[in-house]
């Protein structure tokens, strides 16, 4: 269920520790945020959606970061390959030189969230990627 577009506010009142308060102040002061309430917001929509893309059937979007060693053996075939396996749930890629050695490629990703867990775990899988990292979000919650 989406949720509101902030037309119909409620207030709360919460307790919290004096120490975890002036954390979260100066967490909130180098994010920018102007007051309290929005912050509360935004961490409370990041636990929705992180839940969410939890249930497999849930529709997802999303990025995959790779860095990976162009040198080791037929790795851009490999990645290529596999990305075109998955067509479906690939909808972008960009590619970029680091240095002379390391590669980065951000994979756009859509579909099912345990589709895209899958692809994603396949290419973080192969031989010669470094370090992968898939994010998701699921605009159905937002």
């Amino acid at each position: 269920m989406p949720l509101n577009n902030g037309n119909d506010l409620s207030r709360i009142g919460i307790a919290i520790p004096e120490g975890l308060l002036e954390q979260f102040d100066k967490l909130m002061a180098r994010k920018s945020y102007t007051n309290r309430s929005e912050a509360i917001r935004d961490l409370i929509r990041d636990a929705l959606v992180e839940e969410e893309t939890y249930k497999d059937n849930q529709s997802v979007v999303g990025t995959l970061t790779l860095v990976y060693d162009h040198h080791q053996r037929l790795i851009n075939d490999k990645l290529v390959d596999m990305q075109h396996q998955h067509f479906h749930q690939i909808v972008s890629t960009l590619h970029v030189h680091l240095d002379h050695d390391n590669c980065l490629e951000v994979v756009v990703l859509r579909g099912r969230a345990g589709q895209v867990r899958q692809v994603a775990d396949r290419l973080i899988a192969a031989r010669g990627v470094r370090h992968g990292k898939l994010t998701l979000t699921s605009p159905s919650v937002i």
